[in-house]
């Protein structure tokens, strides 16, 4: 099976958990859970949960294992939130989140805020409420809490509103990267071996050393799309980070040097977990497709 056939069919689980979760509403404001609802089923590859479930694997458990299905759900809930609020006009101010019209476009600011702040809260109850052990749902709480908090996705975003205001040198954009967006790719491994309670230190660091490397290539290639993607295809437009001043890669070199730097980083990510055959098969093809995927 193709790396793309399977991140379809785990999508079919992956999708039909998540929707559940949101088909509960309270009927005196059920427009909260509308707007959540409306960027969860905004399409998207799911590659945060997908990661989850096969780090999940990749540490012992069977596959669609319901704690770890939990835990990957609840990572997709906080990354569905945090685009929702980088959608806003006090932030990115983008009109279309994959070739539709963003959340506050549909719903206002205060609504889409609410909406991102539903979705975040949202996540740790499914944790609470996961078919894991305590052991396991206290390590899934520390790993989102910190990797999506300050110390690592807001914390990134932070960076980049600052790098609209100056631009940021070398270290410091490495490190906005790290956070902004390798912090929840790197969230994927913790959960996913949490779920597994795996304590094998060397996996551990190794997947966590997978996930940094293709978290920095796959913002290294957005930043990349963001230049030579086609909008129909790329589903939000094109020339945003220009347009916002935002400093990228591309402001620090050429962009067939930053293309050769993604292929650096993937190849990275591909040493550090090819020891384990068969069971970093699935790692290794998605570092590859991200590597060169157009949207």
């Amino acid at each position: 099976m193709s790396i793309t056939d399977k991140l379809k069919s785990y999508n079919e689980t992956i999708n039909a958990y998540l929707y559940d979760i949101l088909s509960k509403q309270d009927d005196d404001y059920p427009v909260i859970t509308d707007s959540m609802a409306y960027s969860v089923k905004n399409g998207g590859k799911r590659i945060r949960p997908f990661l989850t479930l096969v780090f999940s694997e990749f540490g012992g458990l069977g596959r669609f294992d319901k704690g770890a299905l939990s835990f990957a759900s609840a990572l997709e809930l906080v990354h569905t939130y945090s685009l929702i609020h980088d959608d806003l006009p006090c932030m990115d101010n983008d009109d279309l989140r994959r070739g539709k019209p963003t959340n506050h476009k549909v719903y206002g600011d205060a609504m889409a805020t609410l909406a991102g702040d539903g979705l975040l809260t949202l996540a740790f109850e499914v944790i609470a409420d996961a078919d894991a052990s305590d052991r396991a749902k206290v390590k899934a709480v520390k790993a989102l809490s910190e990797l999506a908090g300050y110390k690592g996705m807001v914390g990134g975003q932070v960076m980049d509103l600052i790098g609209e205001e100056r631009k940021l040198d070398e270290r410091e954009f490495i490190k906005m990267n790290a956070l902004k967006t390798g912090a929840l790719l790197r969230c994927t491994a913790r959960l996913g071996l949490a779920a597994a309670e795996c304590e094998d230190a060397g996996k551990c660091a190794d997947a966590d050393k997978y996930c940094a490397d293709i978290g920095r290539a796959f913002q290294i290639r957005d930043d990349i799309l963001d230049v030579i993607a086609d909008q129909s295809e790329f589903g939000k437009p094109v020339g945003s980070d220009e347009k916002n001043g935002k400093t990228t890669v591309l402001s620090y070199m050429p962009l067939d040097d930053a293309q050769k730097l993604a292929e650096k980083l993937t190849a990275s990510a591909i040493e550090a977990v090819k020891k384990y055959g068969g069971k970093s098969d699935d790692l290794i093809e998605l570092a590859e497709y991200l590597l060169n995927r157009r949207t």
